[in-house]
């Protein structure tokens, strides 16, 4: 009597622990069936928004470029950055800068596209060739001395040639120099399409882990 009653105890506890098994697997296969859809809608929703960004860029063509300035006696970088889309259809064409900014080296003072003496109609940027047959883009940009406001000191860069000139000394020699450009590139579009491959490799992994908690 006591075997049989045993036996029905072990039954009844088999049966009670399959059901237990039989409904985790349910609630987490829902919880898996709610979880994937959401984050495929997330990588989605930023893959879309990177793609979005990126043609909103290249609509916008924001060219952006980097400069040197060399001479006998200073030196000096900037920066500067225009609209490609529009540039002049003449046979030599240019466009105003959208923006520029440059030192010279050991100096504080900045000089942006507003210190050019004939703003806002210059700085301008047009395509130069260099003498080694190099084509790339150049300045249109004249601006005074601003760090000593007695000084009649001029600089101006147009294409690779960069002067320094008085202009209450007309007979003094200018002093000459080089300037040499290097385009900045776009932020490249793999960065959207590496983030989203991340998330999805994310979500597989979750998965996996979910699966392997089951009964």
């Amino acid at each position: 009597m006591n075997t049989h009653l045993e036996i029905s105890k072990l039954e009844t506890n088999d049966f009670y622990t399959l059901q237990c098994a039989l409904l985790t697997k349910f609630m987490m296969r829902k919880t898996e069936m709610k979880l994937v859809p959401q984050l495929v809608l997330t990588a989605a929703t930023l893959t879309l928004g990177f793609a979005t960004l990126e043609a909103k860029s290249a609509s916008a063509a924001i060219i952006n470029y980097a400069f040197t300035v060399n001479s006998p006696i200073t030196k000096g970088n900037g920066f500067f950055s225009f609209d490609d889309s529009t540039f002049s259809n003449e046979d030599n064409p240019v466009d105003t800068i959208k923006s520029l900014s440059f030192q010279f080296d050991g100096d504080s003072t900045v000089y942006t596209e507003k210190d050019d003496t004939k703003y806002p109609e210059f700085p301008l940027v047009f395509p130069t060739t260099s003498l080694t047959g190099k084509t790339s883009l150049g300045l249109d940009y004249l601006f005074n001395d601003k760090s000593n406001p007695s000084s009649s000191i001029s600089y101006e860069i147009i294409g690779d040639d960069f002067t320094i000139f008085s202009r209450t000394s007309p007979d003094a020699e200018p002093i000459l120099g080089r300037v040499s450009y290097t385009q900045i590139p776009e932020p490249t579009p793999l960065i959207g399409t590496l983030f989203a491959c991340s998330l999805g490799w994310m979500m597989k992994r979750k998965v996996t882990s979910m699966k392997k908690v089951r009964f």
